[in-house]
């Protein structure tokens, strides 16, 4: 008797590896570089606000109206972002994960060349415009790039390609606080073409991306179109048999008959889906809530008191952010090793951990300076506890744990928690920190630990489960009965199709 031949392992092809680089340099980059890009020349902005002011009006800016113009440039991009997730739904529905992804260049490409030449038109109006616009942007490659990823990726690899998405973030605030520095591009002659640099990825991507496939799920359960698919497949894997894993997409397709196309008002009433849904809001909450925004706020603070000249800060910024890159990258490369709870609820632990020994330094740093030396420690560490975990492991989940049918509804609600919540640390804790100090870091000290709790009582380990594993997995805890029977699939292209593998009682 011939013993069965075990799955084939797939690898990382060379079609595979271009596509996530073109698809994720030309996406991901543009949240993280439009991040961090204004933070560091902000005095070189404001000169030229009050400068435009003074040329108008013959006076300069009132304090109060000079803070209001910084914020609105500031918060804008969060808002435009919060927009960006609110459409991103229909988009990909629409157009495909590709398309989409192409589509979205426009809201790059733009804004770009709105910046470039805002000085030379005199007009700050430009620079907070654009940053709604690029918000956009941002707002739709956060939710569109890791959908496509983890649709192009075979099980075996998709942790480490869903964290893809957080690598090029990441990728890009190190990338924007290198090129903002004041000896390269962060002065009064540079700085509008430092912010228009980010219309170069986006044209890289517009060059590039239509060379390779669109997601084989979205080719063949919302289109249909199985020949397409197939092609694809084979490019993608870089061998010709892929009947295994159309047979997985079509008991995907036949899983998911039962729910139908959901809208997100649906999603909120869909029983099946209930604890799916809290998880995704659970985990990009916490990941915003978790103090991450706040560390950044306060860490030029934490720099000072521990001797470092404001002149030299913005280096100390730039090893931080060469932490954060390599602690991303190792999260990328053992996610699939250590699983997805491990990093998060390591990363989670590391941070709550650093949250708590950051308020004892600075609350005695008085009476025992040196402890300003483990307050920069401490942001350090929380950096990369933070990148291993929180930052980048969401991603892979969100795209795992729902079916084709409800993901695009899915990722427009965790988008919108997503954005919602940045906003919300960056409007609210500076009067957080105004009122309580150095105490404000216990409360993400206990988010922390309270997502940390979530994740152990809840979600499971999706690693090298297929996505209707996973889904059969919640089906328990969501109180529904999936039956399954062993019939073969007939083609997913034909108007009637016979008995299907997979039958959900929802």
């Amino acid at each position: 008797m011939e013993t069965p031949t075990p799955p084939r392992e797939a690898r990382l092809q060379p079609t595979l590896v271009l596509a996530t680089l073109s698809a994720a340099f030309g996406s991901a980059f543009q949240y993280g570089y439009n991040i961090a890009v204004v933070n560091t020349p902000h005095k070189v902005l404001k000169s030229f606000y009050n400068d435009t002011y003074f040329e108008r009006h013959g006076t300069f800016m009132d304090e109060k109206v000079m803070l209001l113009l910084w914020s609105c440039t500031v918060s804008m991009f969060p808002l435009g972002g919060l927009l960006g997730s609110l459409i991103v739904g229909l988009l990909v529905d629409k157009c495909g994960r590709k398309g989409t992804l192409l589509i979205n260049n426009i809201f790059a490409i733009v804004p770009a060349i709105l910046m470039g030449v805002s000085k030379v038109a005199k007009a700050f109006e430009l620079i907070i415009f654009s940053r709604v616009v690029v918000g956009v942007c941002a707002g739709i490659s956060y939710s569109a790039l890791p959908m496509y990823l983890g649709e192009l990726a075979p099980k075996n690899l998709r942790g480490t390609l869903g964290t893809m998405t957080e690598v090029f973030v990441i990728v890009g605030i190190f990338l924007a606080q290198i090129f903002s520095l004041q000896a390269i591009l962060g002065n009064p002659t540079g700085w509008p073409v430092l912010l228009a640099l980010t219309g170069v990825p986006a044209l890289l991507q517009l060059l590039s991306l239509p060379f390779f496939p669109e997601s084989p799920r979205y080719t063949l359960i919302q289109k249909r179109d199985e020949n397409t698919a197939r092609q694809a497949l084979r490019k993608l894997r870089g061998w010709a048999d892929v009947d295994d894993e159309m047979e997985e997409m079509r008991v995907e397709a036949e899983a998911e008959k039962a729910e139908g196309r959901l809208s997100v008002l649906n999603l909120f009433t869909f029983q099946p889906l209930r604890w799916q849904l809290i998880s995704i809001i659970v985990l990009m909450a916490g990941q915003q809530l978790s103090g991450v925004n706040a560390i950044n706020y306060y860490a030029d603070t934490i720099y000072t008191s521990a001797g470092v000249e404001a002149a030299h800060s913005q280096y100390v910024t730039v090893g931080a952010g060469v932490v954060n890159i390599v602690m991303t990258v190792i999260s990328a490369f053992t996610v699939e090793w250590l699983g997805r709870r491990r990093l998060l609820l390591v990363g989670y632990g590391i941070c709550g951990s650093a949250c708590l020994t950051l308020m004892l330094a600075l609350l005695f740093q008085s009476r025992v300076p040196e402890l300003s030396y483990l307050g920069v420690i401490c942001v350090f560490t929380y950096i990369a506890g933070h990148s291993i975990g929180p930052s980048p492991v969401p991603s892979v989940v969100r795209t795992e744990i729902f079916l084709q049918s409800s993901r695009p509804a899915a990722f427009m609600v965790d988008g919108a928690v997503h954005w919602l919540t940045n906003f919300i640390v960056g409007f609210v804790f500076p009067s957080i920190q105004e009122a309580i100090g150095a105490y404000s870091f216990i409360i993400f000290a206990g988010i922390c630990l309270l997502t940390a709790v979530y994740i152990y009582v809840v979600i499971p380990e999706t690693k090298g489960k297929t996505f209707v594993e996973i889904n059969q997995i919640f089906a328990k805890r969501n109180r529904v009965e999936i039956l399954e029977k062993k019939e073969e699939i007939t083609d997913i292209g034909s108007q009637t199709p016979s008995v299907p593998a997979v039958e959900t009682s929802f």
